[in-house]
């Protein structure tokens, strides 16, 4: 069947909508590839917030042991002994399909399984208590979110529902949707979605509030772990921010300097003993470890060594790294970033000597040639680097959290924010090319709506497939979804209409409605679950999988401590005899009434590890009845 739109009439913009009567905290989260962070807004600014280790950034990983899961840093540092069951990067799989070419040469480097899901869906497969379990990336990524949640839970000491979430500027509908199903997953209600650059250029508006005099253009350059992002805005005085246009790439960051080490890494130990240590996936996370803290160091000092000892069947490993070469590597990504400036100004239509601030954004902007390239760019201008660029983000979403949940603060309640929608959308027409509806760089929200007619005679259906990106060819772009609207009245050629409207919100995720006219009677069908999407059962089952997965974190961490504590009782226990076996005279029955128990207790505890939370408290309950009956 062809799609049968003929032509367009373009219409009225939506209303803004702003979310309002929602209670109080809502929290702001920059959901990283690589690390993420939380945020609220609390005594008239903004407090990030540090997580149970006292960071304040937290990894974006996830880790399933023998017994138990890991989030964040617990995972990280187990990561290069567990590597084929610890998760990372989830965020390049989330809204994409497993036949995507990025996700097939991801895949080849991650020590973890991907395999195809149904509607060509990622999933990622790990062992967990001795069973194989498939994970969709909203699923993984709704745990790190969930993390975030029980972060800011125990530092405001109370129940949080709503928050901002942050996505590239560059993300797509099926992105965002993805995104926003797993906040939905992991028991959030996600009042807003804002692109990170953004969320950047809030932080700096908030923070430098006093030197904004009428407006200033600023240039959020964005460049995480895995995404890269630059959006070209304005700044005026009160706290208006209106974006003029975004560029970037979903696939490009910090993650892609550390493969392009590693590689180089692997090839250097192949030269040198004539072994792949590819195959070695302990190997390769070590190395891919031990990249990731030599790029670091490489920021702030010209060389430094990767030493590896027993790396791959007994061979020790060391070699030099200098910033020369590291740059060699990734020249070509480098000049990326900067190519993509072009783009945007010219998008803008603006000069890049308009240029007021230019601020850095994302922990790979602290590549001295990075810096050192967008300098030339610019002429010489002095960069901003006023703003964490690990925090930025979520302070950003967490000075939108507290405006749109109606915190009555001035400060958050002027801010006044005007995105932009990244990439085109439209409709396949016939000749397989794409009619674009609403072009990138446009200002949302907003709502376009066209009439098409019937191409033959006594039509009765058409069918509309929905596509986002630049191609002028349809299947070159990404596909959202399609759907038939039928009970079209049959008439000749022409004369039977239908309304088609694209709308897309605040959040920049598109809902396309088309509707039959007729003599007083209308029908309507709203895409609301594009190809790959979850559908509501599915989400409504994952919040149930996350519920349980919680519990049973829950009951782990209960029953080590329960464990812990009879240990230490023990121990303490042991000690306590033989002190006063030394300085009191004390009946020499009662000594060996207690450390039979206590022996008796610890050849049980050694036998018995898998004993419940219940077992191992009545132990410790019985044992500590017993020191006291007899002391």
């Amino acid at each position: 069947m062809q799609s049968l739109l003929q032509s367009y009439y373009f219409s009225s913009t939506l209303n803004v909508m702003d979310g309002k009567g929602i209670e109080a905290p809502a929290i702001g989260i920059d959901l990283g590839t690589t690390y993420s962070c939380v945020a609220v807004w609390k005594h008239n600014r903004v407090e990030i917030i540090t997580n149970d280790q006292g960071n304040r950034t937290t990894p974006s990983s996830v880790a399933f042991a023998d017994a138990e899961r890991l989030i964040g840093d617990s995972a990280k540092n187990q990561q290069t002994m567990n590597p084929a069951n610890t998760i990372y990067d989830a965020k390049r799989l989330i809204g994409r399909r497993f036949s995507d070419s990025k996700v097939q040469d991801d895949i080849k480097l991650w020590p973890f399984k991907v395999v195809k899901g149904s509607a060509d869906t990622p999933k990622v497969v790990v062992t967990y208590k001795g069973e194989n379990k498939g994970f969709l990336a909203e699923q993984v990524s709704s745990m790190i979110l969930g993390k975030m949640k029980e972060t800011a839970e125990a530092y405001l000491g109370k129940e949080v529902k709503d928050a901002v979430i942050t996505v590239p500027a560059y993300f797509n509908d099926s992105q965002r949707q993805a995104t926003k199903d797993a906040g939905t997953i992991a028991g959030l209600n996600v009042i807003r979605m804002i692109n990170e650059p953004t969320a950047a250029a809030i932080a700096y508006g908030l923070d430098n509030k006093s030197d904004i005099v009428d407006k200033i253009n600023v240039l959020v350059f964005d460049l995480g772990g895995g995404t890269f992002d630059v959006s070209l805005m304005t700044i005026e005085e009160g706290g208006i921010f209106e974006v003029k246009a975004v560029a970037g790439d979903t696939h490009l960051g910090g993650g892609d300097f550390d493969n392009r080490m590693v590689d180089y890494c692997a090839q250097e130990f192949k030269r040198r003993w004539k072994k792949d240590l590819t195959r070695n996936q302990r190997a390769l996370g070590r190395l891919r470890f031990a990249c990731e803290k030599a790029k670091r160091i490489l920021s702030c000092a010209t060389q430094t060594s990767i030493d590896l000892d027993f790396l791959h069947e007994g061979i020790d490993f060391s070699i030099k790294f200098t910033r020369a070469k590291f740059e060699e590597l990734n020249m070509d990504s480098f000049n990326k970033c900067i190519e993509t400036l072009d783009t945007c100004f010219s998008d803008a239509k603006m000069k890049k000597s308009c240029i007021d601030q230019v601020v850095l954004v994302g922990g790979s902007t602290r590549i001295p040639k990075v810096q050192h390239m967008l300098q030339e760019y610019f002429d010489g201008i002095k960069l901003c680097k006023s703003v964490n660029p690990d925090e930025a983000v979520a302070y950003g979403a967490a000075a939108m959290a507290a405006k749109v949940s109606g915190c009555s603060d001035k400060i958050v309640q002027d801010v006044m924010l005007h995105e932009v929608t990244p990439l085109s959308l439209g409709v396949n027409v016939k000749g397989g090319l794409l009619t674009v509806m609403i072009p990138r760089n446009t200002s949302i929200p907003k709502s376009v709506a066209g009439i098409c007619v019937t191409s033959t005679d006594n039509q009765s259906t058409m069918l509309f497939e929905v596509y986002q990106g630049e191609r002028s060819k349809s299947k070159d772009n990404h596909f959202l979804g399609k759907f038939i609207i039928s009970g079209i009245p049959r008439a000749p050629k022409g004369v039977a209409k239908a309304t088609l409207c694209f709308e897309i919100d605040v959040n920049g995720i598109l809902t396309v409605t088309a509707s039959v006219i007729s003599t007083g009677k209308m029908k309507k069908l709203t895409i609301t679950n594009a190809i790959g999407r979850l559908s509501k059962e599915k989400i409504e089952k994952m919040v149930y999988d996350a519920k349980k997965y919680k519990v049973k974190d829950q009951e782990f961490k209960k029953k080590a401590e329960a464990h812990n504590a009879l240990e230490d009782c023990i121990y303490k226990m042991k000690n306590k005899i033989e002190e006063r076996s030394v300085k009191e005279s004390v009946h020499h029955e009662i000594l060996q009434v207690m450390k039979k128990a206590i022996d008796k207790t610890s050849k049980w505890l050694k036998v018995n590890q898998a004993a419940s939370f219940a077992e191992l408290h009545s132990k410790k309950v019985h044992l500590e009845f017993v020191r006291k009956s007899l002391f």
